[in-house]
């Protein structure tokens, strides 16, 4: 090929802030009174609910959510997908946006 000898491999980062965002809420968990104390419980677990996501189910989320905001009802892994992922981040590479649909269809929301 012209000028590379190997495949790019999958260009996108999947950023977390669950850390940030558990410290913050546990926080006030021990600056709450006993009123605030049961909603701000419910609060930190979800958000260790929601670190404990693999990066692959973040990554497949972020497609669905792109392909449901487009209006595709199809399956996450079709041409048709993968045309409508591309047009919604055009600077997705096809090789990313294949591999972004393979993930989103092995993890159905």
């Amino acid at each position: 090929m012209f000028g590379r000898s190997e495949q790019p491999g999958l260009s996108v980062l999947v950023l977390r802030d669950a850390d940030v965002i558990a410290a913050g809420v546990r926080q006030a968990l021990a600056e709450a009174g006993p009123e605030q104390r049961p909603g701000l419980e419910e609060a930190a677990a979800l958000i260790e609910q929601a670190a404990a996501a693999s990066d692959a189910e973040l990554r497949a989320r972020w497609v669905h959510e792109r392909l449901a905001a487009a209006g595709h009802e199809g399956p996450a892994d079709s041409v048709q997908a993968i045309k409508v992922l591309r047009e919604a981040a055009p600077g997705l590479s096809l090789l990313s946006a294949v591999q972004l649909s393979k993930d989103a269809a092995a993890h159905r929301p």
